[in-house]
């Protein structure tokens, strides 16, 4: 086996006018197009991409470093262009739609060094309607696999004066709209952009499961441009493929949502191939850490339908010493809850009446445990497990956090993973990780502003676990703006009543809402909404429609079109908004409920970082006489 120092794509490419080096969506709309300028060596490689015919990525340069002491390596052949088209829909276990369309056309350009034949690369790309995605694959030879070694990548995304992006230094930090220029350090994925033509585009990874997180810098030699920052080096043996760099395109931020089924359909079909325990629902934490407490909560799970309750850090010890192991609860005294916490009680508490039960464990013990835990989990009865406190970024343990949730889909355990990882549609593939963090939630009582600017950034890469609270006195939004979270914050597993004890609620009436929401869709629809300002979010579950609408820290009066009902029906409307103090509730919620159909427009007064749920029945012949039809 041959060791491969590589690879300046600093390319070099003798390429005739015969070969073409352009690729256009299926609607014709958006174009990738690949050209060649001399350099000291040969030839450099750039890419640009254009919608209806007006740039959206300027000429950028391709390409990926060797090691620092290597010379430079170039590509002097294309030896084969190939070229195909894909159409075709599918049904996830679940997900925002029950139905996701993927149309794109392919271009793969492959490529060797007429000096070391051995050396191979080929470039793929793929033009969807949505956008365009392209990547390195680097082949195996007939003589067998050679080790590569990536340093960083030389992809760059040059982008038109003017352009703004939403920037956030971290997974879990708030963002700013920046200029492209002063960046106090790395942006993180997805990076959404305002163009100056009023375009939007968005910047992310696809299928990131076995290399080093890739982040957004600044270049320091080119205006304009943005530049991928790798965590780290990667080192693996050929065949290999690099993740997809995604260039999303939309006329408005909301068809950035709408559109992010881009990144599962660059990710590799179900690889479980009977997913019938993969079950989303609704959850609610245990803080108590005790039987009677988890007991209670359980019964608090069955009257409001959630569908599990989970035990968070503390439960098995002190999570960052040796001494706490995840096998048992607390061996030692000093690290025992101090609750009594009786888990095999409570679980066979909770399955009785059909809730399910997650363990919070820290990667720690993960780590050295996995393989340990995750039969005696299965046998204990368990649904699924919150990695917690998890390493992100390098290729090590990028490659292990993957790996661990394959280990456990063979378990039948479900998967939320905590803390700074974001998601590449690897839920696509293993579906049993149901969600994940990577996003400023209630953890950190974030404000209104906030809430309003992630529907058109973190939540276009995919499920969020935001940790929706509902009456806290931490809070910075009202509570009718924490009920539209429900629907707006997409998460298969989605915590509600985060920092609450069922003790603290006391029958209020708008606690229906958080009751009927379900966690997956079978449609969704951005109706409105402006990065930062507001938004409004429905989605379809059966005949069902959910509604949530939030504004950020400035109230405002938004009308509210429902075209997205059925046309041919009348809906009776049960809607949750901020009431005033003729409310006698805490939470001063108040609950109107009327007729409406797809021509209705509703006109809400939002109060500031207030918000309004509200959830679309078809009407039957009794509510025809039980409502009246609605009025501003």
């Amino acid at each position: 086996m041959i060791r491969l120092n590589l690879l300046l794509f600093v390319f070099s490419l003798f390429v005739s006018s015969a070969i073409g080096s352009s690729l256009t969506s299926p609607d014709g709309l958006v174009k990738i197009e690949f050209t060649w300028e001399e350099c000291g060596n040969g030839k450099d490689l750039y890419y640009s991409i254009g919608y209806k015919d007006g740039p959206i990525v300027l000429k950028s340069t391709l390409g990926i470093s060797p090691w620092a002491d290597d010379k430079p390596f170039f590509v002097t052949d294309i030896t084969e262009v190939k070229r195909c088209q894909l159409d075709t829909v599918w049904h996830p276990v679940y997900g925002e739609r029950s139905e996701i369309k993927c149309h794109y056309n392919e271009l793969v350009l492959s490529m060797t060094d007429s000096a070391q034949v051995r050396r191979s690369v080929h470039i793929i790309a793929r033009a969807f309607n949505e956008g365009v995605a392209f990547r390195y694959f680097f082949p195996e030879h007939p003589e067998g696999g050679e080790y590569i070694h990536i340093s960083s990548e030389q992809t760059e995304f040059t982008m038109p004066a003017g352009t703004k992006a939403w920037f956030t230094p971290v997974a879990q930090a708030p963002y700013e709209l920046l200029p492209l220029e002063n960046w106090a350090g790395e942006c993180e994925r997805p990076l959404t952009l305002e163009l100056p033509n009023g375009l939007y585009a968005c910047l992310t990874e696809a299928e990131m499961v076995n290399y080093s997180r890739t982040k957004f810098v600044l270049s320091h030699e080119k205006t304009n441009t943005i530049a991928c920052s790798m965590y780290g080096e990667v080192d693996e043996i050929t065949p290999f493929y690099t993740p997809w760099r995604v260039v999303m395109l939309a006329e408005s931020p909301g068809k950035l949502l709408e559109n992010n089924d881009i990144i599962r359909n660059l990710n590799p079909p179900c690889a479980i191939e009977d997913t019938w325990w993969i079950k989303p629902g609704k959850v609610m934490r245990e803080m108590s850490l005790s039987t009677t407490g988890a007991i209670n909560l359980v019964d608090f799970a069955v009257q409001h339908n959630l569908q599990y309750i989970h035990f968070d850090a503390g439960w098995y010890g002190y999570e960052y010493t040796s001494i706490a192991r995840a096998d048992s609860v607390g061996k030692s005294l000093e690290y025992r809850p101090r609750g009594g916490l009786d888990l095999p009680k409570v679980i066979d508490y909770a399955q009785k009446k059909g809730i399910g039960v997650f363990l919070y464990v820290n990667q720690r013990e993960l780590a050295r445990h996995l393989d340990g835990l995750l039969p005696l989990y299965r046998e204990w009865g368990i649904s699924g497990i919150k990695f917690g406190f998890v390493q992100v970024g390098s290729h090590r343990w990028t490659t292990w956090m993957h790996e661990a949730v394959k280990k456990c889909a063979k378990y039948h355990l479900m998967v939320d993973i905590h803390d700074e990882y974001r998601p590449t549609g690897f839920s696509r593939t293993y579906p049993n990780l149901l969600t994940q963090e990577g996003i400023h939630g209630n953890e950190g009582m974030p404000d209104a502003t906030h809430n309003a600017t992630l529907p058109f950034t973190r939540f276009i890469v995919g499920a969020g676990d935001y940790t929706i609270c509902y009456n806290h006195r931490r809070l910075k939004t009202t509570s009718a703006h924490q009920l539209a979270l429900s629907v707006i914050c997409y998460s298969p597993l989605q915590f509600l009543y985060w920092y609450a004890k069922p003790r603290k609620y006391k029958g209020e009436p708008e606690l229906e809402f958080f009751d009927k929401v379900p966690t997956v869709w079978d449609d969704t629809k951005v109706v409105q909404g402006e990065i930062g300002k507001y938004a409004s979010v429905a989605r379809r579950s059966g005949d069902t429609w959910y509604l949530g609408t939030i504004t950020g820290n400035s109230g405002r009066t938004l009308n509210t079109p429902l075209d997205f009902l059925d046309k041919d029906k009348k809906y009776v409307a049960h809607m949750f908004m901020d009431g005033g103090e003729e409310i006698e509730t805490a939470t001063k919620v108040k609950i109107r409920r009327c007729l409406v159909d797809s021509k209705t427009i509703l006109r809400s007064g939002l109060k500031d970082s207030g918000g309004e749920a509200a959830y679309f029945v078809p009407a039957v012949n009794e509510d025809f006489l039980k409502y009246s039809e609605y009025k501003k």
